[in-house]
C-alpha cells in the first residue's frame, strides 16, 4: 500500500549509511514498493537504493524507476545508466517521467521515440512493466492515455498527484482516477503532502493526508522518507490503517477547500518548481529528424 518516494532518500543531508538504512527497515517492515528516477539527485538516488539492495534485498523488493528521454535513443540510454547504479539485471516498473506537456506523448509515441526503447527493452528481459508519470494537469495524462489507444498500446501503470488538495483544483482523482480504474490500469499515488508544501497550510495533520491517499482506489501510495520518524510515521499509518469513512472525508474536504481552492500549495500544477525537465531540456534528447527536415528551410 505504501511506497518509498526515491528523491528523498538521494538528498545530500542524509547519508549513504542512513539511506541504506532506511531502504532496508521499509522492506524489513513490509513497504516494499522502492520509487527512483534516472534524474534524482544526479544519480545518487538510484546508486544509494541500489547499495542497499544488496544483500538478499533485491528478491524482496518491486524496483520502479523513471527516465526522462523523449527518443529512443536517448531513453536506452538513461535507462542503462539506471541499470548499472541500481545494481539490478532488470527493473521491475519503468516509467515515462514528468508527461506534463502535451507534446511529452507526441514525442514518446513518435517514430524514433522513447517509446519504442522501452519496448526494446522489455523483449529484451531489462523491465518488466511500463508507466508514465506526470503532476501538470490531468488533460496532459488523458491525452497520454488517448495517445496510446492511438498506437494500440495499454500503459501497466500511472503515476499522478493524488491528495486531500488535489480533490479541490485541477483533480487528477476526478478526472483520470476513475479511468485508470474502468481500464485496469495500475494506480500509483504521489504527493499526498506535496514534498511537504501542503502540510504548510495548516488545514489537516500528516496522517490525515496519507489516509485519505490510501482510501482512494490506489496501487500504493508514493510518500517521501528520509529519515527513520517519518519512515515510523507511515508505517504507523499503514499497520492501523482503516479507510476514511464518508463522513470523515467530508469532514477533510472541508477543511481544506478554502487552502485549495486555487492550487496555491499545489506548486507541482501552477509553478515550474518541480519540473526538473523544463530546466534540463537536453535530458529529452533531441527532435526527431522528421521535424529537422521539415524545418530546414526556416
Amino acid at each position: 500500500m505504501l511506497g518509498l518516494g526515491g528523491f528523498h532518500i538521494g538528498k545530500p543531508k542524509l547519508s549513504d549509511a542512513e539511506a541504506i538504512r532506511i531502504v532496508r527497515a521499509a522492506i524489513d517492515a513490509g513497504l516494499n514498493f522502492m520509487d527512483n528516477s534516472w534524474d534524482y539527485n544526479e544519480g545518487v538516488s538510484e546508486i544509494r537504493l541500489g547499495n542497499a539492495l544488496k544483500d538478499g534485498y533485491r528478491a524482496k523488493a518491486f524496483v520502479m524507476t523513471k527516465v526522462d528521454g523523449r527518443t529512443k535513443k536517448e531513453a536506452a540510454k538513461q535507462l542503462d545508466e539506471s541499470l548499472r547504479r541500481l545494481q539490478v539485471d532488470h527493473i521491475d516498473l519503468l516509467q515515462h517521467h514528468e508527461v506534463v506537456r502535451f507534446d511529452d506523448a507526441d514525442r514518446i509515441f513518435a517514430e524514433g521515440g522513447a517509446m519504442e526503447a522501452f519496448l526494446d527493452a522489455r523483449r529484451a528481459g531489462k523491465i518488466r512493466y511500463i508507466g508514465f508519470t506526470g503532476h501538470k494537469d490531468p488533460h496532459i495524462h488523458l491525452y497520454a492515455l488517448e495517445k496510446a489507444k492511438e498506437q494500440s498500446f495499454r500503459f501497466d501503470a500511472v503515476q499522478m498527484p493524488l491528495s486531500l488538495m488535489d480533490a479541490h483544483f485541477r483533480s487528477f482523482e476526478k478526472a483520470v482516477l476513475p479511468v485508470l480504474a474502468a481500464e485496469g490500469i495500475g494506480v500509483l499515488g504521489m504527493k499526498s503532502m506535496g514534498d511537504g508544501v501542503l502540510l504548510k497550510s495548516h488545514t489537516v495533520a500528516p496522517a490525515d493526508y496519507l489516509r485519505y491517499a490510501l482510501s482512494l482506489p490506489t496501487s500504493v501510495v508514493i510518500t517521501g522518507i528520509d529519515s527513520m520518524a517519518i519512515l515510523d510515521q507511515a508505517l504507523e499509518v499503514a499497520r492501523n490503517f482503516r479507510p476514511l469513512t464518508q463522513a470523515e472525508t467530508q469532514a477533510l474536504l472541508a477543511r481544506t477547500a478554502a487552502a485549495a481552492a486555487h492550487g496555491e500549495f499545489e506548486l507541482f500544477k501552477t509553478t515550474s518548481h518541480f519540473d526538473s525537465t523544463a530546466r534540463n531540456p537536453q535530458w529529452l534528447g533531441d527532435d526527431p529528424d522528421r521535424v529537422k527536415s521539415l524545418t530546414a528551410d526556416q
